[in-house]
This record gives structure tokens, C-alpha cells and sequence, in this order.
């Protein structure tokens, strides 16, 4: 299965919040959409999911328009949507009875699920006597149970701990390995970039960049070496304004081009003690600072 969005753009009333928005995602892929309060992310999650219609382009699954009676998507909220005061097993039942199963087959189903997040002996409780963390867990069940086509997480990892958080991402990597297609929306570029095989990162309503991680990475510009030296200072020193320390200690050397590594590599290690040199390779976190760009924070759009 191939989810498509083609030239998508929305606006409300004169803001123009999507302006033509194109990417796409296969089955068995996680896909990052990326970008800072305000860039379109939650638009464009709206659209796919039909909460309310483009004012222009395309969502096709497979070239052709999405048939929502036939594609499930689950999602999972950034701000959660469950009721506090309810009994846990009810409101799951529930929710997996909205995407189409019968009774027995979305408490089956819920079960199963309340089991694989070590959440069962909570299964009669009410929400709001959970930690944060497991009144997430229990928000993921609502976006998995019913086995949908499409996973959309938006800030999936949040409040978790460390431990609830692997556990997660066993969830997710299962979910992958099924052929489903996960859409990530999160400003933590870890996990984005442990999971995701490509990447969106919309500015503005625009989309500043799009295409596959490693292939980002590999075209940047290789024109910075990373030191690690029990002489940095000297190094610093002897360089002067082409190298700046970073705060894990190592240096960041600027080249006037890439054909400059080796003569500067053949530098270095004759000169000083190098414990260890390579070229600067960008993490997501640097791709993003770079492209989401500078946008004041604002209403969530």
C-alpha cells in the first residue's frame, strides 16, 4: 500500500496554513512529519484523516482516492481525548466498536493489547486514578486495537519512562513489521531518526525538505571534520576562528572546501595526538534547526 498527498493546501479564511504539501509513504515504512508549532503538521494529519477537506491537491492510497470505509487509521493524539471518569476496559471497547469491530472481537482485541503493555490488572479502573505514562499506554490501545492500514503517533513517547518507552517501541517496530505505515509527529529527533526511513520537515506551510534520512545526510556538504584530542587547546589555538569546541569536548574544524579533508587530516594527526578524526556528519537535529527555520510560535495550525 502507497499513501500519497499531492500538492494538499488549506487555509482558514485568509491565513493560508498548507501551501501544497507532497509526500509519500509505503507499507512498512515510518514516515517523520516534522516541523515547529505552527508549520501545518496537525492540518495535514486533519486532512489525511478527514477531519476536514483540502482546499486543494489529493490523499491517495495506491493512485487512487482514499475510500475511509476500507482503509482503518489509528492515531494517537498529542493532546489526549479519553474520559477520565470512565472505567478503562469500557471506553476501549468502545472506541474499537467506532472503527467497526463487533463486541467480541474489540474486547478480544483490547485484551490482548491491555496484556502486551503489562496493563491488565488496570483493565477496571478508571482513567484518571493512572500515572501519565500509562494513561498513555492506554491512549496508544485506542490508535492500535482495531488493526488499522495507517498509525499516525503524534508525540508518541511522551511521559513516558525509560522502560515504557522501549516497550513502546517493541509496539512500534511490530506495527512496522506488519506492513502497516506510521506516521511520526514529534519534536524528539531520536526517535524520529531511530525509526523513521524518511522525513517531511514543513516551514510555514511549506515544505522545506522531504526524501529519505540516509540520502539526506549523504548529500550535505562534507566540508566539517569532528576531533577528539587530549590537545583541543592547542588545536583550538593553532586554528583560530575555523574551529570552535563543541560541549562534548570534541572539535568542530570548518574547511574552506571538501577537498580540503585530507590535507587537513594528514595535518592534524602529524601535529598532535589524535585520539580520533572524521567528517562531520549532521544529526536530524541539525537537518531540522536548519530547515524548520526561524517561525515565531503560535497557534497550533
Amino acid at each position: 500500500m502507497k499513501l500519497e498527498l499531492k500538492n494538499v493546501q488549506k487555509s482558514f479564511g485568509e491565513k493560508e496554513v498548507l501551501k501544497g504539501i507532497s509526500f509519500s509513504v509505503e507499507s512498512g515504512k515510518a514516515f517523520g512529519l516534522l516541523g515547529r508549532n505552527g508549520a501545518g503538521k496537525t492540518t495535514t494529519i486533519r486532512i489525511l484523516m478527514e477531519v476536514f477537506a483540502a482546499d486543494g491537491g489529493q490523499v491517495l492510497i495506491d493512485g487512487a482516492p482514499v475510500d475511509y470505509r476500507k482503509t482503518g487509521i489509528g492515531y494517537l493524539p498529542e493532546e489526549r481525548g479519553l474520559y477520565p471518569k470512565k472505567k478503562i476496559v469500557d471506553q476501549l471497547i468502545y472506541f474499537a466498536r467506532l472503527h467497526g469491530m463487533k463486541r467480541q472481537e474489540a474486547t478480544e482485541a483490547v485484551d490482548y493489547w491491555l496484556g502486551r503493555l503489562d496493563m491488565m490488572e488496570y483493565r477496571n479502573k478508571r482513567l484518571n486514578t493512572l500515572s501519565k505514562g500509562n494513561q498513555q499506554k492506554i491512549q496508544l490501545i485506542t490508535a492500535i486495537a482495531h488493526d488499522p492500514d495507517i498509525v499516525i503517533l503524534d508525540e508518541p513517547f511522551s511521559g513516558l519512562d525509560p522502560v515504557n518507552a522501549m516497550l513502546l517501541k517493541d509496539v512500534v517496530r511490530e506495527e512496522i513489521d506488519k506492513g502497516k505505515i506510521v506516521l511520526f509527529s514529534s519534536h524528539q529527533m531520536n526517535y524520529i531518526e531511530e525509526f523513521c526511513d524518511s522525513i517531511a520537515i514543513l516551514n510555514k506551510g511549506t515544505l522545506a525538505l522531504c526524501g529519505e534520512i540516509h540520502e539526506i545526510k549523504r548529500n550535505y556538504v562534507r566540508d566539517k571534520l569532528v576531533v577528539r584530542s587530549e590537545s583541543a587547546d592547542a588545536i583550538a589555538d593553532a586554528l583560530g576562528g575555523c574551529c570552535t569546541k563543541r560541549g562534548n569536548g570534541e572539535l568542530l574544524i570548518q574547511l574552506e572546501a571538501e577537498e580540503a579533508k585530507r590535507g587537513m587530516m594528514e595535518q592534524l594527526t602529524k601535529t598532535f595526538d589524535i585520539d580520533e578524526i572524521r567528517v562531520f556528519e549532521p544529526s536530524l537535529n541539525d537537518i531540522f534547526v536548519e530547515y524548520a527555520g526561524d517561525h515565531d510560535e503560535g497557534e497550533k495550525a
